[in-house]
């Protein structure tokens, strides 16, 4: 099944929790000089259009980005990342950057990004969107949670993966835990990053009960945005699990989320949870 396309749901809350994150990362690996590889099992375009057919449907970027981007006196890394978006846009909150060109905006000269992407029309327009890659990106249409073993353990030893599927099928969630175990196995000290909905139901709850039962070191972020609906579906919410974190992770989201919060919060309900363990 290859129903699911991103450009309905592009810069929305579920976006700016998981490319802010993403961000503070990719911040933290560019402290050190040796070079990484970024690794993005399920891609998408790469770049949206929020003027399109797609996007205007549904709107959703209006109650995310929309917001950050009209904000004003966000702390630093929070303006930081409104600031990479603004680079992709004249004036006017016009274009959203997928992870892709998150990671892009990142990667330095001896850096490597691979992407995977197996829907034919999103992988036809994320080819467009690095038509002047050069040898540093590398995209295939493939199955990213197949195509991630070729990649690991990469080269220069230093790594961070998201792990980032639409969980349309079920199994998504099994996949996710599959191949995280697999990964963990090829590359210990890869920091992985697992984006996952809140919904009201149990397949995410248990997947990540048992992505925590691997024992590693690891960061969980989670935003909802409103109350659950009362018919029982619909996402309210969406999570991070961090594999191998950044120590400076927790200080920084414990003094952003707040006001993250804040801005995207939906109703009083809004609130969010920072959990880990860090060797």
């Amino acid at each position: 099944m290859l129903s699911y396309r991103h450009a309905f749901h592009a810069g929305n809350h579920a976006d700016v929790l998981k490319h802010y994150v993403l961000s503070l990362v990719l911040d933290y690996f560019n402290q050190k000089t040796a070079p990484y590889w970024m690794i993005d099992t399920h891609a998408g375009a790469g770049m949206y259009g929020l003027d399109s057919t797609f996007a205007r449907k549904n709107g959703e970027f209006e109650d995310g980005i929309a917001r950050l981007f009209a904000a004003e006196s966000l702390p630093k890394s929070l303006a930081d990342y409104v600031a990479l978006i603004k680079s992709c846009n004249a004036n006017n909150l016009h274009f959203y950057p997928g992870s892709p060109k998150i990671a892009e905006y990142f990667l330095r000269a001896g850096d490597k990004l691979r992407l995977f992407e197996l829907h034919p029309s999103d992988c036809k327009l994320l080819l467009e969107n690095f038509s002047h890659k050069g040898r540093q990106t590398k995209i295939e249409m493939q199955d990213g949670f197949a195509g991630i073993r070729a990649c690991l353990p990469p080269p220069t030893k230093r790594g961070v993966v998201l792990i980032d599927p639409p969980y349309e099928l079920k199994s998504d969630y099994s996949r996710v835990v599959d191949c995280l175990k697999d990964s963990l196995k090829r590359f210990a000290t890869g920091t992985y990053l697992v984006w996952y909905p809140l919904l009201q139901r149990s397949e995410p709850t248990e997947m990540i009960k048992q992505l925590l039962a691997l024992n590693t070191d690891y960061l969980q972020v989670e935003m909802t945005v409103q109350a659950p609906s009362i018919e029982g579906y619909g996402m309210h919410g969406s999570g991070m699990l961090i594999v191998n974190p950044p120590y400076t992770l927790p200080k920084l989201l414990d003094e952003t989320l707040p006001i993250l919060t804040q801005l995207l919060a939906l109703d009083e309900t809004a609130d969010f949870s920072v959990n880990y363990k860090i060797s």
